[in-house]
This record gives C-alpha cells, structure tokens and sequence, in this order.
C-alpha cells in the first residue's frame, strides 16, 4: 500500500501528485502489473518440435509451389 500525505495545507495538489507517480514508480507496482500481463505458459518440448515440423513442411509446400509457378514469391 503506497500512502502520501499532504506536507501542509499550501502544498500544491501537483506536487502531491508528483510525489505519489514517485513513489508509485520507485515500488515498481507497475512493472511487476505489466510483466504479469505478458505472462504466457511456457511450451513444453514436444510442442514446439511438432509446431517446428509443421512449420518446415509449410515452408517447404509453398517453396515447392513457387519453383512450379503456382503461386508468385513475394519481393
């Protein structure tokens, strides 16, 4: 819990605010928020090899295509 007062009755409500981003910022409460936001479960190894073979054959398939004319090759 991140809590700031008011030093007297004349501070100025930015101030009061920039001192709270401050400290905000200094917690690091928005980091730890955006790094749980990008967050993703992690892939196990047989995944990624079969995403890896299908991958191969795709690229493969349409290279394959490419030398017979069907389709044209981006430049």
């Amino acid at each position: 819990m991140i809590s700031v007062k008011r030093k007297d009755q004349r501070e100025a409500n930015e101030n009061l605010l920039r001192r709270f981003n401050r400290r905000v910022l200094q917690s690091g409460v928005i980091a730890d928020a955006k790094s749980k936001q990008r967050f993703s479960k992690p892939i196990s190894k047989t995944e990624r090899r079969t995403s890896a073979i299908i991958r191969d054959r795709r690229k493969a398939e349409k290279n394959l295509q490419i030398r017979l004319g069907l389709i044209k090759a981006k430049v």
